[in-house]
This record gives C-alpha cells, structure tokens and sequence, in this order.
C-alpha cells in the first residue's frame, strides 16, 4: 500500500469522528414551543390599586442565527406569549367577574455560549448545554381586560383594551441533544426562558356607580409589569454539518500482501487526549512493528491553524508525545521512537489562518 492511499484511507476513517466533536459554524435555523406563566401584573389607577394574576398559557420562539465555531452563537428572534386572566383583585373591593387576555409579541436580539464537554468524554453533537441573553423590543397587547369591584360605597367597572410596546431583555439555559443519526445537523432543545420588559404604558378606563347611583368616568394611565417565565422544547438546524463520510474500502492485490507503514492519528480540536479510535490504530502500529521489521519509528505531531504559531507548535508537541506514551504501553521501546513537533507548518490539507481543518490535527506514525 502507497503512502498516499495510506493517509487516504485513515483520513476518510477519521473524518465522521473528528467532525463530530465541532460546536456549531454557519447558518442554523430554530424554533421551540411550551408552557408560559406570567408573574402577577400590578398597576395603579384613580379608581383601585390593581393586580392582575393569570393563568398558564402557551409561548413559541423562532430564530435564525449564526455560529462561529468556537462556542459562541448569535441570532435573531421573533417571540410570541398568550395568556388568559385568571383574576383582578384590589385591595379593599370585593371582586365580580373577571375576563380577557393578554398577549406579547417581538422581537429579540440574541448571544449565546455553548460549553464543550468534550473532556468529559460528551461531544457537542451529543449534548451541548447553554447559556444566552438577549435584547429586544417586545409588544404588550391587553385584549377587553376587565373586572368589577364592589364596596358598601360604590362598584367599579375596571378595563383594559390597548397596546403598547417597550424595551425588553431575557435570559436563557438550554441544552441541545444531537440528533445527527435521524438528519445531520439536527437537535433537540430544551430551555427555561426568563422575558421582561419595562411597564407598558396603557390606557385603563374605569366607571363607578356609587350608591345613590351617581356614575363617575374616567381613563387613566396604568404601567402593568410584565415578567415571564417558558419551558419550551424545540429543534434547531445547522445547515453546514458535516455528514457521514462515506468509508471506500482500499483492497490491495490478492497476490500481494503489505502492511501498511505510515499511521494517522486525529484529535479534536484544541485537545491531544486520545480516543477510542485514535488507541486502536496506534495498537495497530504497535503491531506492525515486528512483521515489517522496522528499526525506528517517526512520531510527528501537527496543528491546525486556528492558533498561533506558537500555541500551534506547542500542542503538536504534545500531541505526539501522548502517541508516543501509548506506542511505549504497547510495548515498543522509546529508543526505537523518533518524536517530532511541526506545529502548523505542514498541514495535509492546506488551509487559509485561522482555519480548524480536522485533517490537520493529526499525529503521523511512520515505521522505518
């Protein structure tokens, strides 16, 4: 077997693991659905003290965004919240009827930080939990709001039927559960978001009957709180997730039998731990040692060039001297192994800086 089909065939072997382990880079699209409480609402009027409490209702978010490959995600929002009035009490009335609804609606603008597991052995396209925040603008819609209180004095008839729009903020945790094996790029999402907003200022009328039957009209302003708490489970799709590479099946001549010579080994990006796989072809070297006879083995360590150069230079380094440690483990001496460290100097797939290449980060294993 050639050099080249060697780095060939382990290449194309690697590739669906080392591409795995990458956060989100591109355009991705989401959308979640859940439950939605809506924390009391005060205000304030001539006619009472007003707090209005709800019942649970139902809120639903779409986005579309963009990843950066490193962890931090940007997108844009659009939001929607619905919920029915439970009840309007005020302090030293006697409650009578209660109806209407309120809703939310906006549009949020949104940063987010997934964490990598990967050192816990848990790869972003398994599970990814997150944290995000977010600013906006938000519209309150109160839809034929009402109450009537009574006294020994008097009864009032309180409404509310207006809109208005204010600054809004929020705060999100999640965790995104890869379903890469139904469709590449696919996961689920489960968040708890916290909306609020500052008070909308809206129009509050009120008419009061006393009890010699004198009515008394009025309109007035109110500035209902608005703070939301949503469960919501969605889906989120990366458009640019690498598929599963297709595995060609290198089969030398029947007549000829070879061992191959040169080992790769992948590694994730920024790590020089070894995986499963990456142990099982050093295993594999370990063994070919003795039928082709060689008397020394090259260990030599590369980079991708998302770093510096000397980060770059240092992690090779590193890397090959993990590969090295298991090569000693399987019994090869460390006198017959030559250790190398070439950083990012010579990548087997030429890449602009800054550019995580996962062909790249790689230790070549070559018996002499």
């Amino acid at each position: 077997m050639s050099l080249r089909k060697a780095l060939l065939a382990a290449t194309v072997l690697s590739l669906p693991i080392a591409a795995q382990a990458q956060p989100i880079s591109g355009l991705y699209v989401g959308a979640g659905a859940g439950l939605n409480h809506r924390q009391n609402s005060t205000y304030g009027n001539s006619a009472a003290n007003a707090t209005t409490s709800f019942e649970y209702g139902y809120a639903a978010v779409g986005s579309i965004g963009w990843g950066f490959g490193n962890g931090i995600r940007a997108e844009v929002e659009g939001n929607y919240r619905y919920n029915d009035v439970e009840r309007t009490t005020a302090t030293g009335f006697a409650v009578r009827g209660n109806s209407g609804n309120v809703r939310s609606y906006g549009v949020m603008g949104n940063a987010f930080y997934d964490f990598d597991l990967t050192g816990f052995g848990i790869s972003p396209r398994t599970f990814s939990p997150y944290l995000g925040v977010g600013l906006g603008y938000v519209w309150n819609d109160w839809r034929n709001v009402s109450t009537t209180f009574t006294n020994a004095t008097s009864s009032t008839r309180l409404g509310i039927n207006d809109r208005a729009g204010r600054f809004a903020y929020q705060g999100i945790v999640g965790g995104a559960f890869g379903l890469d094996s139904v469709v590449p790029g696919l996961a689920l999402t489960l968040e708890y978001r916290y909306l609020g907003s500052l008070e909308p200022r809206l129009n509050v009328s009120s008419r009061a009957t006393s009890a010699a039957g004198l009515v008394t009209t009025a309109n007035n302003t109110g500035r209902p709180t608005n703070n939301n708490h949503s469960a919501m489970l969605g889906f989120r799709y990366a458009f640019n997730a690498p598929r599963p590479a297709a595995v060609a099946a290198i089969v030398p001549p029947a007549q000829v039998q070879t061992v191959a010579r040169t080992y790769l080994v992948f590694f994730d990006w920024n790590r020089s731990d070894l995986t499963d796989r990456a142990r099982q072809i050093i295993s594999e070297a370990a063994a070919a040692r003795t039928t082709v006879r060689s008397t020394r083995i090259e260990v030599s360590g590369h980079a991708d060039r998302s770093g510096s150069d000397a980060y770059n230079q240092a992690l090779s380094m590193r890397r090959a001297e993990a590969v090295a440690a298991e090569l000693v483990r399987r019994g090869v001496p460390r006198s017959e192994l030559v250790i190398q460290a070439f950083g990012e100097s010579r990548p087997l797939v030429p890449t602009a800086d800054g550019v995580r290449e996962p062909q790249n980060r790689r230790v070549e294993i070559v018996l002499r």
